[in-house]
């Protein structure tokens, strides 16, 4: 059996993290600019599970921060453009009649945005 020292053990799992977080703010700074507070609260929203809302002029790189969060982290990232002429089905997704290579049809869901692990609503 062995001691594991517990106050070691915490060391090296903050070190970790440290380092972990050092590696993702290098990729971040390899497309975002600046912006460092903007980064650390969208960060801290998401370690946390929550939602972020970010606003601000056009122009300012909202979307490529968060495309570029969804891409350092392997996340899937989609985008909704709120539009007047939106519809339920064009944000959760829809059933199409597909036709099988034996002549058969079925209904098939393709998914929508919603099914994303990161969804920016624009």
């Amino acid at each position: 059996m062995t001691d594991v020292d517990p106050y070691q053990a915490e060391q090296q799992a903050v070190e970790r993290v440290r380092s972990s977080r050092q590696r993702i703010d290098a990729e971040l700074s390899k497309v975002i600019i600046g912006q460092k507070e903007v980064v650390e609260q969208l960060l801290i929203s998401l370690f946390a599970g929550g939602h972020c809302l970010i606003t601000g002029a056009p122009g300012l790189a909202k979307t490529l921060l968060v495309r570029s969060i969804a891409q350092v982290f392997h996340l899937q990232f989609q985008r909704i453009q709120f539009t007047p002429d939106l519809m339920p089905a064009d944000i959760t997704g829809t059933e199409i009649l597909e036709q099988t290579a034996d002549g058969h049809r079925k209904m098939q869901f393709v998914k929508g945005p919603i099914f994303a692990n990161v969804i920016l609503a624009d």
